[in-house]
């Protein structure tokens, strides 16, 4: 690991997902100064950071940040789990105080917003990393370098089956507004296309069968394999030996009909992903092009239906 410690501050830690980074910002061995959330249940950083100081409004916060910058205290990183549309402007942010992003995924919505950051990195010298914690799997590594040592010419075939359910609160907060989060696909879907186009390859075909509220599902063609994918934040699109678990999440990823196991590993992969980063060897804007393209189509095509190859468990849904 290059030398540190690092000051980070962190912008979402209300957030569902921010304890994952409060937790790799520890293990790792690094500082966390400060943090912004306009909610104020983040009691969480008492297990954590308990000295960090913590603004609810934004304005503060950057003023806080500068005063940092002023009396010689740097911020080496800033963590950014915010909502997917506030991401650029946080990044943005980021980079103007003269520090690193390290973002959740979706890194942004549109992929002309990864030309524009191209250049505020150019501008400022500063570096801009994506959580993409698939890619850091130890069965997906294995997947994929099952993939390059296998033929060259093969296709593969593979369906994609994800289905985490939400209740009423999912379509009331920004999560349910696709012009702030971008949709189911955009959402939850992100991380798998870009995992699946790292192993398998640019996509050359993409359709949209089905895309609502509450799922999408479509084909993918990519240089390797034909995908058949289905999203969903439905409960009743839960398998029912799932629901007999009192389970609320199925992730199912088949490759020629065979079951790729990686339901278990997730709790590490935000750690990895800092170290890695940490390293020099995090996952810039160049590594996010592929999904950010994929989920920007898919959000602004016109779903075709039973068309094509779908995903089998659609055809109830769109039956007549």
């Amino acid at each position: 690991m290059t030398a540190g410690p690092f000051n980070f501050a962190l912008i979402g830690v209300a957030g569902y997902i921010a304890v994952r980074h409060l937790q790799a910002i520890r293990e790792t061995g690094n500082n966390l100064l400060s943090a912004l959330d306009p909610f104020d249940s983040v009691g969480v950083i008492d297990s954590y950071f308990p000295e960090a100081d913590f603004f609810v409004e934004f304005e503060r916060f950057d003023r806080h940040i500068d005063k940092l910058k002023r009396i010689g205290t740097r911020i080496d990183y800033v963590t950014i789990c915010s909502p997917n549309y506030l991401h650029d402007s946080h990044i943005r942010f980021a980079m103007r105080q003269g520090a690193d992003a390290i973002c959740e995924k979706p890194l942004v919505l549109n992929p002309w917003n990864l030309d524009a950051l191209a250049e505020i990195e150019k501008e400022t010298g500063k570096k801009i990393y994506n959580v993409l914690q698939l890619r850091l799997h130890p069965s997906i590594i294995a997947l994929k370098e099952k993939i390059d040592k296998g033929p060259q010419d093969k296709v593969y075939d593979i369906d994609l089956s994800y289905v985490t359910s939400r209740g009423h609160w999912y379509h009331i907060s920004w999560k349910g507004d696709i012009q702030k989060s971008g949709g189911v696909a955009t959402n939850i879907g992100v991380h798998f296309f870009d995992m699946l186009t790292w192993i398998f390859g640019p996509v050359s075909e993409n359709i949209v069968h089905l895309s609502d509220s509450q799922r999408a599902a479509g084909f993918l063609r990519l240089e390797k394999a034909r995908v058949r994918w289905l999203l969903s934040i439905d409960y009743n699109d839960l398998p029912p030996g799932i629901k007999k678990l009192n389970q609320r999440t199925y992730r199912s990823i088949t490759v020629d009909n065979e079951e790729i196991e990686f339901s278990d590993g997730f709790s590490e992969l935000h750690t990895k992903t800092y170290r890695n980063t940490l390293d020099g060897k995090g996952f810039g804007l160049d590594e996010a092009r592929r999904s950010i393209e994929t989920v920007y189509t898919i959000r602004n095509s016109k779903p075709v239906g039973l068309k094509g190859e779908y995903h089998p468990c659609i055809e109830h849904l769109l039956k007549d």
